[in-house]
C-alpha cells in the first residue's frame, strides 16, 4: 500500500489540474465533431484515456527530470527525485499506463489509432524539449491538445481543417498557462540551465501570457462560429476572457504564489469555454 501511494504521487493523481487541462479541449472537440450529440461511449473512452495519458506523462517527465528536480524546492520531494522509488519503477508505471490507453481505443477506427501513436510519441518526448527548445510549452500544447484531432477522427473518421485550428488555439492556451507555471520556478530553472518560456520571454513574460490568451480566444471564437455556435458560446468565452483578466492581476507582480494560483485557475477558464459550447448546442 505504501508503494501504491508513492506511485499515485508519481502520476499526480492527487493533483488533477493537469487532467482537467487536457480534458476540456478534448470534450470541446467531441461536442463540435458530433454536432453537440457525442456518443457517451466515446466520451468515457476519451475521458479515461486523458487520465491514463496524463498520468503516464507525469511518470516520464519525472524520470527525465530526476537530476534537475532535486535542485528545485517545489519538486525536490517527488517520489523518484527523493529516491523513494527507482527509475525503472517510474518507466514501468509509464509503460503500463500507455499500454492501457492504447488498449482503451481498441474499438475505435484506424485513423484514431494512428493518431494515438503520434500522441504517445509526443507525450513521451516532451520532457526532453526543455533541454534545447526555447519555448517547450508550445510542444506541451500539442501534447495536451492532441485529443482534439483524435476526437474528430473518432467521430468523423477524418480531421478537418478547423480541428487543426482548434489545436493551434490550444497551443497558445498552453503557452499562456504553462508560462504562468514556469514563472513560479524561474529562478531555479535559470540556476539549473533548462529552458522555459518564462525565461525566454524575460521581462515581457506577462505581456506574452496575455497575448497568448488573446490569440487563443480569437481562434476559438472563429472555430465555434464556423460550427454555428452563437450566444451561449460567446457568453462562455466572455467569462473565460474575464478569467484571463483576473490572471493578469495575479501574475503582474511575478510573485510565486500569484503565478501558481493563476496557473491552477485555468481549469475554470477551460470549463467556461466548454460549458458555453455545450449549452449552445443543448439550448438550440
Amino acid at each position: 500500500m505504501n508503494r501504491l501511494k508513492l506511485y499515485c504521487q508519481l502520476i499526480r493523481i492527487d493533483k488533477p489540474i493537469g487532467i482537467l487541462l487536457l480534458l476540456w479541449p478534448t470534450l470541446m472537440a467531441l461536442w463540435l465533431a458530433s454536432d453537440g450529440k457525442p456518443d457517451w461511449k466515446l466520451v468515457c473512452i476519451f475521458a479515461l484515456g486523458t487520465v491514463l495519458m496524463r498520468s503516464a506523462g507525469c511518470a516520464v517527465n519525472d524520470y527525465a527530470d530526476r537530476d534537475f528536480d532535486k535542485h528545485v524546492k517545489r519538486t525536490a520531494q517527488r517520489p523518484l527525485t527523493s529516491g523513494k522509488i527507482a527509475g525503472w519503477e517510474a518507466l514501468m508505471v509509464a509503460a503500463i499506463l500507455a499500454i492501457a490507453s492504447l488498449l482503451l481505443i481498441g474499438p475505435l477506427n484506424l485513423l484514431t489509432k494512428q493518431l494515438s501513436i503520434a500522441a504517445v510519441i509526443i507525450a513521451g518526448t516532451y520532457p526532453y524539449f526543455k533541454r534545447f527548445f526555447a519555448i517547450p510549452q508550445a510542444y506541451l500544447g500539442i501534447a495536451f491538445g492532441f485529443g482534439i484531432p483524435m476526437s474528430f477522427a473518432a467521430v468523423q473518421n477524418t480531421v478537418p481543417a478547423m480541428a487543426w485550428v482548434l489545436l493551434i488555439a490550444n497551443v497558445f492556451w498552453a503557452v499562456a498557462y504553462d508560462t504562468e507555471y514556469a514563472m513560479v520556478d524561474r529562478e531555479d530553472d535559470l540556476h539549473i540551465g533548462i529552458k522555459t518560456s518564462a525565461i525566454t520571454f524575460g521581462r515581457f513574460d506577462v505581456l506574452a501570457v496575455m497575448l497568448c490568451y488573446a490569440i487563443c480566444f480569437a481562434l476559438t471564437f472563429w472555430v465555434g462560429w464556423q460550427f454555428g455556435l452563437r450566444a451561449w458560446f460567446s457568453a462562455g468565452l466572455l467569462v473565460a476572457i474575464i478569467f484571463a483578466g483576473y490572471h493578469y492581476t495575479l501574475i503582474r507582480k511575478r510573485e510565486r504564489a500569484g503565478c501558481f494560483t493563476a496557473f491552477r485557475h485555468n481549469n475554470w477558464l477551460g470549463a467556461a469555454v466548454f460549458c458555453g459550447a455545450a449549452l449552445d448546442y443543448a439550448l438550440r
